[in-house]
């Protein structure tokens, strides 16, 4: 079963510029759409090795011998490779953020549509959740999250509320959540502001952005000149981590250059401003509107 059609599929596989007989990785296998289109593409000797740390990704694998469901974080790339003994790859697909299963799933807490308890854990056997963010977090913390993560020019007042609201009871549910922070939101852009607040606790709980540092130098240690590394961001703050470094080969994106000047980089960025999905594929998919697509390839 896959969960959704991915946007941007066939754009995404056309960058991978696919090798029949290559090795391939798909950081974040999910409802298995991409996995299943690269498949498609792959010969008999091809290989494929699929990532995703929520355990509910497992039931979308199937016995396809070429493929290999590996049931952990990416950041853990480089010990992966090394237990398949596999030294390089011909490509690296990841599609960030959430998946549409996670969002459509109402105990797992990630929607604000849907009340159930603060949860959204990536990975269930990670300790912390977004109710334990919200009740144990100094106000501090809470405004670096909400300012650091959701971007939001409010973060202090909604910490303070948020410390008000659980010096009654613990805050728990998502509705007694947005029932305490509601006058905070502005009118008629609720749910945007809303988006933005579920999105920071989303990124402190699973280290996210952590995650994306550590795996983006070993994409590069382990692809192949030639080799293709394809990515869908869905926000500035991962966006700008993934243009750096397919820009200057590091996370701050700080351009290094020889001694007569030229630029010294691992990568040849192949759609300079990335690639944004169509008004058609965005019509049912809202989450979609964010999307953009980056490819390159390593020099």
């Amino acid at each position: 079963m896959i969960y959704h059609k991915p946007v941007l599929l066939e754009e995404s596989i056309k960058g991978l510029n696919i090798k029949p007989e290559g090795i391939f990785i798909d950081l974040t296998f999910g409802g298995g759409g991409h996995s299943f289109r690269i498949l498609e593409e792959l010969g008999k000797t091809g290989r494929l090795l699929a990532f995703d740390q929520d355990t509910d990704a497992r039931q979308n694998t199937n016995d396809d011998s070429r493929l290999t469901f590996v049931n952990s974080n990416f950041r853990y790339l480089r010990n992966f490779m090394r237990y398949y003994e596999i030294d390089k790859v011909d490509g690296v697909m990841a599609d960030l953020g959430i998946s549409s299963h996670q969002i459509d799933t109402a105990e797992r807490g990630f929607s604000f549509m849907k009340d159930a308890k603060l949860d959204m854990r990536m990975n269930s056997g990670i300790l912390l959740s977004a109710a334990d963010v919200l009740n144990s977090y100094e106000e501090t913390e809470l405004i670096r999250v909400f300012r650091q993560y959701g971007e939001l020019s409010n973060a202090s007042a909604l910490s303070r509320a948020i410390i008000r609201l659980r010096s009654g009871e613990q805050i728990q549910s998502i509705s007694r959540f947005i029932a305490g922070i509601s006058k905070l939101l502005p009118r008629q852009k609720e749910n945007k502001e809303l988006a933005k607040i579920f999105q920071a606790l989303r990124i402190e709980v699973n280290d996210e952005l952590g995650a994306l540092k550590e795996v983006l130098p070993q994409i590069s240690e382990f692809l192949k000149p030639g080799g293709r590394m394809v990515f869908l961001t869905y926000h500035s703050l991962e966006d700008r981590l993934v243009k750096n470094f397919m820009k200057t080969g590091n996370l701050e994106g700080l351009l290094e250059k020889d001694f007569f000047g030229n630029v010294q980089t691992p990568f040849k960025i192949l759609n300079k401003n990335g690639t944004e999905p169509s008004e058609e594929e965005t019509r049912d998919n809202p989450r979609a509107r964010s999307a953009r697509l980056r490819i390159a390839e390593k020099i």
